[in-house]
This record gives structure tokens, C-alpha cells and sequence, in this order.
């Protein structure tokens, strides 16, 4: 299986599956002598780990991680950092009635094809889990980048949704309720939502929108590397994300050209922020803010139709441990990734002093 390592210079591999013994990572690139803060990259992952409220997976892990390697004395060495999250609340019991059968819209079909064989238990490594892996090279990411502030909220869930423009709201409320949404009003009408739709063994999509401010100017390659590309591509490899717009995204083709360019100030600040802080591919100095679309959790606790190996069609039904509706979670791994990317293009334009 290819397709594991993320990054130019400032790289991750992870490994491990949903019910295997661990998950973990290798971390390559990380410059020398930058001094970690443990207890935060286990805040992070606490952020992101299971059965943290009513809304989420009521699996509980712990989601300890243990570095083996590239941290003397509470700094990096500069060699590759290793790390492992043990797995230690494994049922996969949940998942054999699945072993000879497809769960629809998962990743069981195209596995089973392309590789003649799969780990069905949870999924195996096309589970999410793997992504805690990210989160913990995410909080290494965040220490070097130091002054930078990459900050990620709900902003969407079903049809509720928040119109308000991210300037306008408290950051500081994202974390006082178990939705992540920047609006405390909000968070209760969709923490309410979510918990009727797990009561009916459904699951529900909804947007994560992140900012990122204190930018530099210059991050981005102006051709294949463009800036929006990459943290496009970081984002459309989380599980269940189906979009990305940055910017005016979507919106911006109702404009005219007239009303969407960003007029400058004589300091190359822009009076507006169409442009979503990235132009020609790099930074301008401006916050970047993007959104991200995540699907409903294709596994539903209702009777289904699928097919098994034979082809036969089947009726089945979800069993298991899972999500509701998977961004609550997801906001720690969208902050992740962003500090993946804009860490790797520090690296990649050393002449940036953050």
C-alpha cells in the first residue's frame, strides 16, 4: 500500500489500523532543538480521542501517545521522531458479521478489489483513527510554528448553520461545548440536532471552517505548489471530507470582478479578503480561511441493503461504536494538517522569519 507519508520536508508516515494493537507515526524533517510541550500534544489529542461527550463514539480509548525516538531532554534531536498511540478498547466482534459483506460507501469494496484482501474490523487502516497519528505531528507542527494561530470551529451541521462572518465571533467559546461551534446559541440547537439523529441510528454531515491568522507573507509555490493546492489536498485526505473552498469559495462566482478584488492599502495589507489570504498561489499576509465538507458517517445503526462477496444482495445492519456526526471530532485534525502544510512550506522558504 503506497500512499502513507505526507509532506515535502517536514514529513509523516503513519501505520497501524483501527483494531490493531497501535497507531502510530514517524516524523521526518522536524528541525533540531525545538522544545516540545508534551502536555500539549496530549491536549490535542484529548481533543480529538473518543467518548469525550454524548455526541461522539462511545468507544474509550485513552489515546496516550508514547515517543520512542527524536526527543532527548525535551527537544528534538533533528532525527526522526517515532510515536505510538496503543489501541486498548478494541471490539471487533462489532464488525464480523461485515467480514464477508460491503458496507456501503465505505472504503470495504475498493479495498477488497484492489488489494484481495482487507482488515474488516472497524475498517482497518481506512479507518479515522488513523488520523489521530496526524494530530500528534499537528502539535509538533503548531511549536514551530510558533506565532502563527490556526484555529478551526463548526460552523455547520445538517442545515443548521452559522452565517456570521469569523471576525464577528468568540474563539474562546469553541472548546466550553462538545459541538466545537463558535456560537454557544448555535452549539445547543446542533448539539440537540445531533442527539436526534443518533436516536434515530442516523448519522449527519456538517462544515468546518478554520482560520488561520499571523500568516507570512510568501508561503507557496506559484505553479503545481500552490498554497490553497496543498491544504486542499490535506484536507481531502481526511475520512469524509467531500469539499474544500477557500476564500469566496463557491460564493465568489456570484460576484463581478468589480466587488471581488481585494483593493490594497499603502502597507499591502487589502481593504477585503476575498482572496482568502493566498494570491498567485502564496500568502499575502492576510488571514487564510477555508472550508471543509464532511459526509454523513456512512455506517448507520438501521437495516440496510448491500451485497457480499458472492454479489448477492443482503440485508444487514450497522453494529459498532461510531460518530453521529463526525465533525465535532474532526476540528483538532483539520488544525492538524494546516500546521502540517504551512510547516513544510516554512521549511520549504527558509528565508521567512516567524
Amino acid at each position: 500500500m503506497a500512499g502513507n507519508t505526507f509532506g515535502n520536508l517536514f514529513k509523516l508516515t503513519t501505520f497501524g489500523e483501527s483494531h490493531g494493537v497501535a497507531i502510530g507515526g514517524i516524523i521526518d524533517g522536524c528541525p533540531s532543538g525545538l522544545s516540545l510541550n508534551l502536555e500539549f500534544i496530549q491536549k490535542e489529542l484529548d481533543r480529538r480521542r473518543p467518548g469525550q461527550s454524548a455526541i461522539v463514539t462511545q468507544r474509550k480509548e485513552p489515546d496516550t501517545v508514547e515517543f520512542y525516538s527524536g526527543v532527548f531532554e525535551g527537544k528534538t534531536t533533528g532525527t526522526p521522531i517515532g510515536f505510538a498511540i496503543h489501541n486498548t478498547n478494541q471490539k471487533s466482534k462489532d464488525y464480523s458479521h461485515i467480514k464477508d459483506s460491503y458496507r456501503p460507501s465505505h472504503a470495504d469494496y475498493v479495498y477488497d478489489q484492489k488489494y484481495g484482501f482487507r482488515d474488516y474490523r472497524g475498517g482497518g487502516r481506512s479507518s479515522a483513527r488513523e488520523t489521530a497519528s496526524r494530530v500528534v505531528a499537528g502539535a509538533i507542527a503548531k511549536q514551530f510554528l510558533k506565532n502563527i494561530k490556526i484555529t478551526a470551529f463548526v460552523s455547520q451541521v445538517g442545515d443548521l448553520k452559522l452565517d456570521k462572518p469569523y471576525e464577528s465571533l468568540d474563539f474562546s467559546s469553541i472548546e466550553q461545548n462538545p459541538v466545537r461551534c463558535a456560537d454557544p446559541d448555535m452549539a445547543v440547537q446542533m448539539e440537540d440536532y445531533i442527539k436526534q439523529i443518533k436516536k434515530e441510528g442516523d448519522t449527519i454531515g456538517g462544515v468546518i471552517t478554520c482560520v488561520v491568522q499571523n500568516v507570512p507573507i510568501g508561503l507557496g509555490e506559484p505553479v503545481f505548489d500552490k498554497l490553497h493546492a496543498e491544504l486542499g489536498k490535506a484536507m481531502l485526505s481526511i475520512n469524509a471530507v467531500k469539499g474544500f473552498e477557500y476564500g469566496s469559495g463557491f460564493d465568489g462566482v456570484k460576484m463581478k470582478g468589480s466587488l471581488h478584488n481585494d483593493t490594497f492599502n499603502a502597507d499591502g495589507s487589502t481593504t477585503t479578503n476575498y482572496s482568502g489570504g493566498i494570491q498567485g498561489g502564496i500568502s499575502n499576509g492576510m488571514d487564510i480561511y477555508f472550508n471543509i465538507a464532511f459526509k454523513p458517517v456512512a455506517t448507520i445503526i438501521q437495516s440496510y441493503e448491500t451485497i457480499d462477496k458472492q454479489g448477492k444482495i443482503i440485508t444487514t445492519q450497522g453494529k459498532g461504536r461510531h460518530d453521529p456526526c463526525v465533525v465535532p471530532r474532526a476540528v483538532p485534525i483539520v488544525e492538524a494538517m494546516t500546521a502540517l502544510v504551512l510547516a513544510d512550506y516554512v521549511l520549504l522558504n527558509r528565508t521567512i522569519k516567524l
